[in-house]
């Protein structure tokens, strides 16, 4: 099983195997640099950023939607959506807006929240790197931190988040400047490619994890 992002991210990740295939077909698998097929590598690059960059506003989106439907009460809330409410609430001009929360009202308030977030991250999350995936899901769900998560055998969080951050800046550079001030080669490829299904990987399962702690239900 596996949540609706993470299938989505799968199936679109076939189109990374594919690129990868068509390398493989035109200039073999042998070491050497093939200058005509980096177009090819590049392609990948900036679907690879792409993807991730989907995955986790899928992710986010669906796991918030899940607290809205699972949480039993408001209590459930973690203190960090319920801060994030609190002061979105102060700030709100209309004085009564407090009693949107009552009773059952907490679920519409969040579910317009997402609405609005979603419409604010596709102006402003064009660039996935881990400070501001950070801040996605701080903002939509009440994660903190959820880079520190990024760690498994010989890579430390602190490494994923320079590495990811890395590869997303070559993606920019490729995107906005139409080449990179370094080459892009195919082992470049399969290395960025490896490291965000890990990324992916380790993503999901703690928002998975959150959302149970909080709902008594898992995401998947």
């Amino acid at each position: 099983m596996a949540s609706k992002a993470r299938k989505a991210f799968d199936e679109n990740a076939a189109d990374i195997d594919r690129l990868l295939e068509i390398h493989g077909d035109l200039g073999g698998d042998a070491p050497g640099r093939r200058h005509r097929l980096e177009v090819l590598n590049k392609s990948a690059v900036v679907l690879i950023t792409s993807f991730w960059e989907a995955y986790c506003e899928d992710l986010a989106a669906e796991a918030l939607e899940h607290i809205v439907t699972h949480a039993k009460s408001a209590a459930s809330l973690s203190k960090e959506i319920k801060k994030t409410i609190a002061k979105e609430i102060s700030a709100d001009q209309n004085q009564i807006a407090a009693w949107d929360l009552s009773d059952n009202g907490w679920r519409k308030v969040l579910q317009n929240r997402l609405v609005r977030l979603q419409q604010e991250r596709s102006r402003r999350l064009n660039t996935p790197k881990s400070a501001n995936i950070d801040d996605l899901f701080l903002s939509a769900l009440g994660i903190a931190g959820i880079s520190q998560f990024w760690a498994w055998h010989r890579m430390t969080a602190d490494h994923a988040r320079k590495k990811l951050d890395k590869y997303v800046a070559l993606r920019g550079e490729i995107a906005h400047r139409g080449h990179a001030s370094h080459t892009c080669k195919k082992p470049q490829v399969e290395d960025y490619f490896r490291f965000i299904k890990r990324v992916v990987a380790k993503t999901g399962g703690h928002v998975n994890s959150y959302v149970k702690v909080l709902t008594g239900v898992p995401l998947w």
